[in-house]
């Protein structure tokens, strides 16, 4: 019995069904599909506002009510970019069975296409959490090793992060050492089996483990070792500041004050000092000034530092300069969120369809060629994704 034509309907089906499977990032962080779009599509810069949650600072004893103003703020998600994957083919390869159309032509074009904005948003993402455990030239799991796994978890609870919902995106190459590297010590019996037949974890130490090779590399700039702080008007709420020296490449992790007024990192709550330095990342590469993340704030429900740093104190940067440090990332799934809005159906196409599946919308839109007699296919998704909270997250050193 001959198959019936591939439809246009089943072929958006299956595309989501492949994406969906392959979403080994994206699937672990927060999905907002933005309904707002659904009526007249998205369009490139459309822009979503998250509310961010409300903070408090705490009264005291009975002494007289000291109402707080509500100091309610929002981020912005851009909506700025489009991606897809296109195709050509003939009527013949239409009467392939779905499984057999999946197989030779959506599953190789989809997964090319979510790889490539698994990488974007994983990388783009580690880039600006300013969290980070780990030794230059301490692989985790070498000699039994794997700390930094417990830095990292600590460097969550810290932040306030919910137990549950959290994971680990790590190459295979530093799981296995981590597996080698854990190998004498006690896990369930279901761990063992896994580690010793698969070669990975699924769970441990709190945390989703998956293999993922697009894990952030990041180069560090020519200058680490003669930067100092060389800024005369610094003040709460700063986020740009000057230095002296220093070449610096965007997405590098520096302290402040090691040598001079330490600048400690406080309990989001109590506000009670940390007995660790408070990290920052550069947003952008640098040479002597820099915009960074997060703001010192020593005052208010917002404060996160101890004191502000003064002219003159140390910079401290991760690493060795002009060398590429691999960055595992350990997160909860609330630190960031991934967007995506329905691309419009155009009226003068009879098979152009769009589908949502958790948090995804896609657009297949199918034309012919009447030159070439060939069939055209395009596979669209407009998206976009914002870091809410940095501090849910934190970089492990891989290398």
């Amino acid at each position: 019995m001959s198959n019936s034509l591939v439809t246009i309907d089943m072929v958006t089906r299956e595309t989501l069904r492949v994406a969906h499977e392959s979403l080994s990032f994206i699937g672990t962080i927060d999905r907002s599909y933005d309904d707002s779009f659904s009526k007249v599509g998205g369009k490139h810069g459309s822009t979503l506002r998250v509310r961010e949650p409300n903070q408090y600072i705490r009264r005291t004893g009975s002494r007289v009510m000291d109402v707080q103003d509500q100091a309610e703020s929002t981020q912005t998600i851009t909506v700025a970019t489009q991606d897809g994957v296109d195709m050509r083919f003939n009527s013949a390869e239409l009467s392939l069975s779905i499984d057999d159309f999946s197989k030779r032509y959506i599953e190789p074009a989809v997964k090319v296409l979510v790889s490539g904005i698994e990488s974007d948003v994983l990388q783009g993402s580690t880039k600006l959490v300013y969290n980070h455990v780990g030794t230059a030239g301490t692989v985790p799991g070498a000699s039994g090793n794997t700390v930094m796994i417990g830095q990292a978890r600590a460097k969550l609870n810290q932040g306030l992060a919910p137990l549950a919902d959290r994971s680990i995106q790590i190459d295979s190459v530093t799981m296995a050492s981590i597996v080698n590297g854990d190998k004498a010590l006690f896990h369930a019996g279901n761990q063992v089996r896994e580690a010793a037949l698969e070669g990975y974890y699924t769970r441990a130490a709190g945390f989703d483990w998956y293999e993922n090779e697009r894990i952030l590399a990041l180069l560090n700039g020519s200058d680490h070792t003669t930067v100092t702080l060389n800024d005369a008007s610094i003040a709460s709420g700063d986020a740009a500041v000057t230095f002296a020296g220093g070449s610096i490449t965007a997405g590098s992790v520096f302290t402040l004050g090691l040598a001079g007024t330490p600048v400690y990192a406080v309990h989001p709550e109590t506000k009670a000092a940390y007995s660790h330095l408070q990290q920052f990342v550069a947003l952008a590469a640098f040479t002597n000034s820099a915009t960074f993340s997060p703001a010192y704030i020593t005052t208010g429900a917002k404060q996160n530092v101890s004191v502000l740093p003064v002219t003159g104190d140390a910079v401290t940067l991760f690493g060795t300069a002009s060398t590429s440090y691999k960055n595992a990332l350990a997160y909860h799934k609330d630190f960031a969120t991934f967007v995506t809005a329905d691309l419009p159906l155009m009226d003068d196409a009879h098979k152009c369809v769009r589908r949502v599946q958790d948090g995804l919308s896609m657009r297949v839109w199918q034309g012919s060629d009447i030159v070439n007699d060939e069939l055209l296919m395009r596979i669209d998704i407009l998206y976009g994704y914002k870091v809410l909270r940095p501090e849910w997250a934190c970089r492990i050193n891989c290398t």
